[in-house]
């Protein structure tokens, strides 16, 4: 499916320009720097989140607990290295 989007003519440019060093189309550009916005956001929200969650010692302290039992339960067999 193919929609149609505004963007202003300096954001066409340097997406013209990504798209001709990489040899690759507008719309494939375009995709690729879509999806590395939303993994760049989706990343930032992780940052916030585990940042709130230090600064509150109690849910801290329970994350910390959660992922011992969790370790605990992670060996397979396999020595140390």
């Amino acid at each position: 499916m193919s929609e149609t989007v505004r963007i202003d003519p300096a954001a066409h440019a340097a997406l013209t320009e990504i798209a001709r060093a990489k040899h690759i189309s507008l719309t494939a550009a375009l995709s690729r720097a879509v999806e590395e916005y939303r993994r760049v956001t989706f990343l930032e929200a992780l940052t916030s989140d585990f940042a709130a969650l230090r600064a509150d010692t109690g849910a801290w302290a329970d994350e910390q607990a959660e992922r011992d039992a969790w370790d605990a339960t992670s060996t397979d067999g396999l020595a140390d290295e």
